[in-house]
């Protein structure tokens, strides 16, 4: 009765959404496990071998209370290591480390470039902050430096200028151009890079957007990643210098007065990370062996392991989606607001056998 006139209106568009459970008799390639490690019992078995020793298993409080365990300092040391930053901090979800990491980075005389297709979570955080904020057509960087010139010339005291973009963008699966760290590094700007779905897809570590540039870490770079798409858990964290993971424990608010995050969840993303490294060699070339065949077949070059395939018609790819289920496939019908003109989205998981991904991209070229 409340929001009936709402709900009428989204299903006369064809945007009305709403939860089922999945069918685990369809070949998933809807979902963001890219390497197919929510379904490694070993991981799994491993992570909780890991947590057995602890006496709870669970968190109980905030990080800044005594919700901070060891494994979730393993799980930050390594991924320190590994991706050559000084600090890190464990965080509830991606969502959670978009909020905290933005709407307390932007101060008063701060400025926030963020491009344009950035995750909803950095553009709803983004309408809290103190500072002035400007969206930068998608990956252009003529644009991007245009605003920065353009507040440059205000000489505002005491001005950051922060930059926030995708290593891959989570619906046009097209990864930010390099020349995005240089632009950062020439203005001294805080550079922020939401890795969701670079990490463990790219790089010659499989470590992400830093790792396939082989950029070399600096003061001013910040690293988002989460373990819910090819780490095949829940969670996020956050890299960056002592002085910003220092910063953020004191005033972002995800941080301070959330639970501190599942120790099983993170037990897992810990185990995936050391797993990830030890296979990366292989798993490259099962990945590389998909992009190929997405070439050959739909002659769409893809950067990581997203693929976009444009209806513009959002009961077509409704239709696409149902259609698809009797062959026994499970691909996404993504539509508005999340994306400006409905798409087929699937996700060339490695888990998949080429056959039957070949099959699939046989049926989707047969529908356009």
């Amino acid at each position: 009765m409340y929001f009936d006139k709402e709900l009428k209106a989204l299903k006369r568009a064809n945007r009305f959404r709403q939860r089922y459970i999945f069918d685990e008799n369809l070949l998933d390639l809807a979902s963001n496990d890219y390497l197919g490690l929510a379904s490694n019992k070993t991981i799994f078995k491993k992570a909780v071998k890991q947590i057995s020793s602890l006496q709870s298993s669970g968190p109980k409080a905030s990080m800044i209370v005594n919700g901070y365990s060891k494994i979730h300092q393993q799980f930050e040391q390594l991924l320190c290591k590994v991706n050559n930053f000084d600090d890190g901090i464990i965080v509830g979800s991606g969502f959670l480390a978009n909020m905290a990491l933005i709407e307390s980075m932007v101060r008063k005389n701060d400025i926030l470039l963020i491009d344009e297709d950035y995750h909803a979570s950095g553009i709803l955080a983004s309408k809290l902050v103190q500072g002035k904020v400007e969206i930068f057509n998608h990956n252009d960087i003529e644009d991007l430096e245009k605003k920065i010139t353009q507040h440059s010339k205000l000489n505002i005291k005491n001005s950051r200028i922060i930059i926030a973009i995708e290593g891959i963008y989570s619906m046009q699966g097209d990864i930010a151009p390099k020349e995005i760290a240089t632009i950062a590094n020439d203005y001294n700007a805080l550079l922020l890079v939401d890795e969701a779905h670079s990490s463990g897809v790219i790089g010659s570590n499989l470590l992400g957007w830093f790792d396939h540039f082989n950029i070399q870490i600096r003061a001013n770079h910040i690293k988002m990643g989460t373990l819910g798409k090819a780490y095949g858990s829940y969670g996020a964290y956050i890299l960056a210098s002592k002085e910003t993971i220092s910063f953020l424990e004191n005033r972002a608010k995800p941080i301070i007065y959330s639970t501190a995050p599942s120790l099983i969840d993170t037990a897992i993303g810990y185990q995936a990370l050391k797993y990830i490294l030890k296979n990366k060699d292989k798993l490259k070339k099962k990945i590389k062996k998909r992009q190929n065949m997405l070439k050959e077949i739909l002659d769409i070059d893809i950067d990581g392991l997203i693929v976009p395939i444009e209806i513009n018609n959002n009961q077509k790819v409704l239709d696409i989606k149902e259609e698809l289920k009797t062959k026994g496939f499970n691909v996404g019908a993504i539509r508005q607001p999340t994306v400006k003109k409905a798409i087929i989205r699937l996700i060339a998981k490695i888990d998949i056998s080429k056959n039957n991904l070949k099959e699939l991209l046989n049926l989707l070229n047969s529908q356009q």
